[in-house]
């Protein structure tokens, strides 16, 4: 293990680059997570991170201590006094970041049961997508260039460990990759000639759709869907969050899936 007693150590000063900026993040191939579940998660893959770093109160902790022992040597940082609190968002008793390598894009899937986000730029709800959308057994997830970082802390933690699970492709040209798919596309889009998602058969593979928070999907991106899809809310109601409908969407899915099995 390595002690590291000041705020102005090189290595914590490039963590935090790594946990604020996406140039940084993109740049060395890397990104960095909070938090014990989140590293517990990555370890269940069964690869090892770069480095971590824990405060050295919290290094004391049974759960985290048992963690760090089964670490390669010379991946631990500890870090005295608050130094480590100072760059993170998390509280005290969480203070443990590790730095884990990006994975790189493999070719595009053009088969398989997944979903494309365009431009979707909160990362709490980039999160609750991906942990979602591993939960109902998507084959994949795509994100669109204008979407926000997918390896950000934020989406990281919101995750709870479904990058792990899932893969996922970044900085993806959607309307290229949607023009080339021959699958279904159900775009999610209110209006009255979309169907009902309680009247689809989503019992065969498809992608499905859904858009940025304040304008949905891109007026070229729509053009390509044959049908939209809505989901059936009371008259009262303007919309769904995106995170939400994803998660409606899939486990609908899910549900006539299981159904058709029993």
């Amino acid at each position: 293990m390595y002690l590291i007693q000041s705020a102005h150590n090189e290595q914590l000063k490039r963590l935090g680059k790594l946990l604020k900026q996406v140039k940084v993040r993109r740049e060395l191939g890397l990104a960095a997570m909070e938090g014990v579940h989140v590293l517990q998660a990555y370890l269940h893959t069964g690869t090892q991170p770069e480095q971590v770093f824990v405060s050295e109160k919290r290094a004391k902790h049974a759960e985290v201590a048992k963690i760090l022992r089964s670490l390669p040597a010379g991946v631990v940082h500890v870090v005295t006094g608050d130094a480590l609190s100072k760059i993170t968002a998390l509280t005290e008793a969480d203070d443990i970041i590790s730095v884990i390598k990006r994975p790189v894009n493999a070719a595009l899937p053009t088969t398989g049961n997944g979903m494309l986000l365009e431009d979707v730029q909160d990362p709490g709800n980039i999160g609750t997508i991906i942990r979602c959308a591993a939960a109902a057994g998507l084959d994949w997830l795509l994100l669109s260039k204008g979407a926000a970082d997918v390896y950000s802390p934020k989406v990281l933690r919101a995750a709870m460990g479904g990058h792990f699970t899932l893969p996922i492709y970044t900085e993806v040209d959607a309307i290229a990759w949607a023009s080339a798919f021959t699958g279904r596309l159900w775009m999610t889009a209110l209006g009255q000639d979309s169907d009902s998602l309680y009247d689809l058969d989503l019992n065969q593979d498809g992608v499905w759709v859904m858009g940025n928070e304040g304008n949905g999907i891109s007026e070229p991106l729509l053009a390509l869907a044959a049908k939209t899809v809505h989901i059936p809310m009371s008259a009262h109601t303007e919309s769904l969050n995106v995170a939400m409908a994803a998660t409606v969407c899939v486990f609908e899915q899910q549900r006539q899936r299981l159904q058709k099995r029993s």
